[in-house]
């Protein structure tokens, strides 16, 4: 694409803009849309890395409090394009690459259609597989009595 603006004098523009003024869409409405987007997929346990999951945890357990969509998601938002980066902890017996991918095309799928941006980038880390005994160390780690 050369740098050459159209014949008839509009730049490029987005769903995002027009003659009738702008819209911002700001970081944490990209990372909640990713979050969620990740979450959807068969295999993905959950977002976040070891103390983020714990601080979730705790906020979660406090009268009011609700679950953060966007634990494990960070993002960066321009005026037409977003870049996503989601750390994940992985079922374990899921073939990671196929994951990858999956996550990938369900987070760009979502955010393009709810925003209209173009996501140019969606970059995972997966930190962690979970283990089906690892549910059962959480449940005999539970207090005796109340």
């Amino acid at each position: 694409m050369t740098g050459t603006a159209p014949a008839n004098g509009s730049s490029q523009r987005s769903g995002l803009s027009s003659d009738h003024g702008a819209t911002t869409i700001a970081d944490t409405v990209v990372s909640k849309i990713a979050g969620i987007a990740a979450r959807d997929i068969s295999g993905v346990h959950a977002l976040g890395g070891g103390a983020a999951r714990a601080v979730g945890a705790l906020r979660e357990r406090i009268p009011g409090g609700r679950t953060n969509h966007s634990q494990g998601v960070s993002v960066e938002v321009g005026e037409r394009q977003a870049a996503v980066d989601i750390e994940l902890i992985a079922e374990y017996g899921v073939p990671i690459a196929d994951l990858a991918s999956a996550v990938r095309r369900n987070v760009i799928a979502s955010v393009e259609r709810m925003t209209g941006l173009e996501v140019t980038e969606v970059n995972l880390e997966v930190s962690d597989v979970h283990l089906p005994e690892d549910d059962r160390d959480e449940e005999e780690s539970a207090p005796r009595v109340q």
